[in-house]
């Protein structure tokens, strides 16, 4: 549920953004140098993309377009139905030149319900022409990687099993990486072992990313999503046209929220949590029978799981490899929204690579991408990422904090400043006087909330809680 981003944006204007990464060689590449008598292949350097979802593919589709380029995208699975809530911000709709095809539904209306069942609808504050996005990834991640190949990518059906990077790699652009895969082929299950040499890699195949692996990009602490795909009744289906749901409560989940998204002609009901992974399925019993009646008479169509990266990795470049969208950590605390900024964080990276490789003639140094592509993306959403973690923290840990975050969504001011941060990706129209009134109506929230809930039930289990990817 992304709509969470902007509420803390009432209860907090401003925040400091997160450092750039302080991983930085700060050895110089010497660049290979172009003649007149190179033939034409020689001249183009080989850039690969592992992972075909949004962030792959809308790095691909900017490397594509540099003609001295070859660009080369790796998916596994190309009609994958990656397991995802799909809701992506209106920004997104134009910012990316996406047709409203690849939108199941508009959602104008969300229902927020806490522990205790108080119910709160927000979107009264939303223009007639102002709606999130409801995708399904199969259909969103196809458009993309289908636009990359128009420019002129080549797409490669293959899964990564290794990387093999050269001990000079940092120092010496003759090196190149050799990237290990499965190729498949239509009508066989059975990949063949194959190889290529590329000059600069993306990583951009997910939170288990085996691009992350092979340049030790360290690990981090994930949450594991679990959503069913549910057909209900098509009466039913009718209070989902334009509706969302969130659920909170510890019955539902310890340290997120439970959903149900609409798509096309199903719902997603879904649960999340880090801190007690192993009792998930327990979880996403319990939003099913929170949603009750709603859903009743449902058959479950897909049942999907994955995890979800909590913060950035320790290192997200390495030499000429670079990560991006989840494989880098770009997914919200709180809200868990990850599409757009995995769209943004690929467009961004290829963007800046392209232009440090001016026209193809040289190659980036690990430097220069974090000089560049990772110094702005966290200029522009370290902020972001830190504002929600806090508001995880101080909003999600227990049910009397979830009682006050609900009530708080009764306020028009909130539900005006979340969604135009949501919508835009950037906070409109904060007011000093209504955020002073705001912490005000905070503090009173927290207290009766306290008062009313109930104590979230204890668990234990330090092993499962340790562990990282």
């Amino acid at each position: 549920m992304k709509f969470t981003l902007a509420t803390i944006a009432g209860l907090v204007s401003a925040a400091s953004a997160f450092t750039p990464s302080s991983f930085v060689g700060n050895t110089m590449v010497g660049h290979r140098e172009v003649t007149s008598s190179s033939t034409s292949l020689d001249m183009k350097y080989k850039v690969a993309v592992v992972g075909g979802g949004p962030s792959g593919a809308c790095a691909a589709e900017i490397f594509a377009q540099e003609k001295n380029i070859d660009t080369v995208l790796f998916e596994r699975k190309l009609d994958n139905a990656k397991p995802c809530g799909g809701a992506i911000p209106l920004c997104m709709v134009g910012e990316f030149n996406l047709p409203e095809t690849v939108v199941d539904r508009k959602v104008r209306q969300m229902n927020l319900i806490s522990p205790t069942g108080v119910e709160v609808n927000i979107g009264d504050t939303l223009q007639p022409d102002e709606y999130i996005g409801m995708c399904r990834r199969e259909i969103l991640d196809k458009y993309i990687r289908d636009r990359a190949v128009e420019y002129g990518a080549e797409i490669v059906n293959g899964l990564v099993t290794s990387i093999d990077i050269p001990a000079d790699h940092k120092t010496n652009d003759n090196s190149q990486y050799t990237i290990n895969f499965q190729k498949f082929t239509e009508g066989s299950s059975a990949g063949v072992p194959t190889s290529m040499d590329v000059d600069v890699i993306v990583g951009a195949d997910g939170a288990n990313s085996r691009v992350a692996k092979a340049m030790d990009a360290g690990q981090y602490n994930f949450a594991i999503a679990f959503q069913e795909r549910i057909k209900i009744p098509e009466e039913k289906m009718t209070f989902y046209e334009e509706m969302a749901e969130m659920y909170v409560g510890d019955d539902v989940s310890p340290d997120f929220y439970g959903w149900v998204f609409p798509k096309y002609d199903h719902v997603g009901v879904g649960t999340g949590t880090v801190v007690n992974r192993p009792a998930i399925k327990q979880y996403q019993k319990a939003i099913r029978d929170r949603a009750g009646d709603k859903i009743a008479g449902g058959k479950i169509i897909k049942v999907e799981a994955h995890p979800i990266p909590e913060h950035y990795r320790p290192r997200r470049t390495q030499g000429r490899i670079t990560l991006v969208g989840d494989a880098a950590g770009y997914v919200t605390k709180c809200s868990g929204e990850g599409i757009y900024f995995a769209a943004k964080s690929g467009r961004m990276a290829a963007e800046e690579i392209v232009k440090l490789m001016k026209n193809g003639s040289r190659l980036p140094t690990q430097a220069e991408i974090e000089k560049t592509y990772i110094s702005k993306y966290d200029g522009l959403y370290g902020p972001t990422y830190t504002v929600l973690d806090i508001l995880q923290k101080v909003f999600y840990t227990n049910n009397g904090a979830r009682e006050a975050f609900v009530e708080l969504c009764n306020s028009k001011y909130v539900q005006q400043v979340t969604f135009d941060s949501y919508l835009y990706k950037k906070v409109q129209g904060n007011n000093p006087l209504d955020d002073l009134k705001l912490l005000g109506e905070t503090i009173g929230c927290l207290v009766k909330g306290y008062s009313i809930a109930k104590p979230d039930v204890e668990f234990s289990n330090p092993i499962e809680s340790a562990k990282r990817i």
